[in-house]
């Protein structure tokens, strides 16, 4: 008896866990619905393949376009300064200047990149010292709308020597920490120390393309918004160009 029970129950179980059955117009209904909805995602899937290459497409262009017209707008710029050079006048009592690259030069021409590579200002924000005399003035004059200078004082070289001298010995950039490196690199100019270095910069003379040369560009810090607001951080910079002894105030902003 106990038996019979037991397969009566599990009979009952088994009809109440059968699956209650659909209509097959609902069925059919379902399945184009289904179809409807993954054909609309693949059209949408193909829309959107299609405008971003249309984007692509188009930034390309306008990249090009725009590197185009940088490259028209220097060669324009170079022959005037050809034709009427720039007027400006160097003071007798300043022949120091620091440089100052504030601008990408992403599409200029040839003739400013080889330019920015003669001065070593290959990333933003580095800065070298440059002496300056009227030959050197149409060096600056070709990359003026990319970089900035200016005469600085012997409080701006010696902040910046002490904070962010480096040099480069065997292929190796250390800091300008140690008085036997500048004497066994610099001491038959009479360079024997870190003052001694800084005086020979600040005050130029025969051997300053050596000295300086020695001198690793200094790379200047850059706010942290920067990245995010450029164009704001650009105002905060300044213009482009010459700026006399107002770069002093730039070396402290950076610095």
């Amino acid at each position: 008896m106990s038996s019979s029970r037991s397969i009566v129950k599990m009979a009952e179980e088994e009809q109440r866990k059968k699956i209650p059955l659909v209509p097959e117009n609902l069925l059919k209904k379902r399945k184009a619905y289904q179809a409807l909805k993954a054909t609309q995602a693949k059209q949408a899937l193909l829309e959107k393949k299609q405008r971003k290459g249309k984007e692509f497409k188009f930034k390309r262009l306008e990249w090009f376009l725009h590197d185009a017209w940088r490259q028209q707008r220097d060669k324009v710029r170079l022959r005037r300064l050809e034709v009427k050079p720039h007027g400006l006048e160097v003071p007798d009592e300043h022949s120091l200047a620091f440089v100052v690259r504030i601008q990408r030069i992403n599409g200029v021409s040839l003739t400013v990149q080889r330019t920015i590579a003669r001065l070593r200002l290959k990333k933003i924000f580095s800065g070298v010292f440059f002496q300056v005399t009227p030959k050197t003035i149409k060096t600056l004059c070709v990359v003026e709308p990319y970089v900035t200078w200016g005469f600085p004082n012997l409080k701006s070289v010696r902040e910046l020597i002490l904070k962010r001298g480096q040099a480069k010995v065997k292929n190796k950039i250390i800091p300008l920490t140690d008085n036997t490196v500048i004497e066994e690199h610099l001491g038959k100019f009479g360079v024997i120390c870190l003052e001694d270095l800084i005086h020979e910069i600040a005050f130029p003379r025969k051997n300053f393309q050596v000295i300086s040369g020695f001198l690793c560009p200094f790379h200047l810090s850059v706010a942290r918004h920067a990245t995010k607001n450029r164009v704001g951080f650009l105002k905060e910079v300044g213009s482009p160009g010459y700026r006399g002894e107002r770069i002093n105030q730039l070396i402290r902003q950076l610095n």
